[in-house]
């Protein structure tokens, strides 16, 4: 009986003996892939960060270093008799899809979030690309991707192809005049206004409303307001939810 129970115990130990799992994770190659996914997708995050976007530096950095992890476990995972060494790293796709789709928001005119969106689906290419040792193309692409979104979008601002939201905020003392010269404005460079929000403080008026055009329409919509004897000050803030 006690060499059966002792059998017993030895069958039951063998399924949860995970010592080789724990070999292969804390190995210099894995703890080395995993740092670079954590520094490639911090460097995408930063980009990210500085245009003030809800996926930031730790959310890139955490998607690109889980990434690499599921691909390193994946393969683990299987074994070297194992016949699908992807298994794990397959589903990483559409983890990453419910993900980005939770930074895509609609609008009334637009939709917002979808360069976040697509930034945390390459960010999470680039972190496969570590978790497989495939350092060379991994940094490429990262570096890729930070020129596209810097320069792409510089160029689309400076020869004014793509629009842009901004929030203008017109002040003065004449609330009916203001909305006037506001609509009249709105009338020439042929935008309808919508969305008004009025915030007084004390005899100072203040209309707020925002308006998705051009750099050249944003330029011509501030020149005929500025020369408006009802607006007394005109100011503008970037768009919270641009993307």
């Amino acid at each position: 009986m006690i060499v059966i129970a002792e059998l017993h115990h030895v069958a039951l130990s063998l399924p949860f003996n995970f010592g080789w799992l724990e070999q292969s994770l804390v190995s210099d190659e894995a703890v080395y892939r995993l740092l670079v996914a954590c520094i490639l997708g911090a460097i995408v995050g930063v980009e990210r960060e500085w245009k003030a976007q809800s996926a930031g530096v730790r959310t890139n950095l955490l998607i690109c270093m889980g990434c690499a992890f599921f691909t390193l476990m994946s393969a683990i995972l299987a074994g070297d008799t194992g016949t699908n060494k992807g298994q794990v790293a397959s589903n990483i796709v559409q983890g990453i899809g419910f993900l980005g789709a939770g930074l895509i928001l609609h609008n009334k005119s637009r939709v917002s979030g979808l360069a976040s969106a697509a930034s945390i689906f390459v960010v999470a290419s680039i972190g496969m690309a570590c978790g497989a040792g495939l350092f060379l193309p991994a940094i490429i692409a990262t570096l890729i991707v930070v020129v596209a979104m810097l320069m792409i979008g510089f160029i689309e601002w400076k020869v004014s192809l793509k629009a842009y939201p901004l929030i203008y905020e017109a002040r003065g003392q004449d609330e009916t005049g203001m909305l006037t010269s506001i609509l009249d404005a709105m009338d020439r460079v042929k935008e309808r206004l919508s969305g008004i929000e009025r915030s007084p403080i004390g005899d100072l008026q203040r209309i707020s409303f925002s308006l998705t055009a051009t750099k050249r329409r944003h330029e011509r919509m501030q020149a005929h307001l500025l020369a408006e004897p009802a607006i007394t000050a005109l100011k503008t803030y970037r768009d919270p939810e641009e993307d």
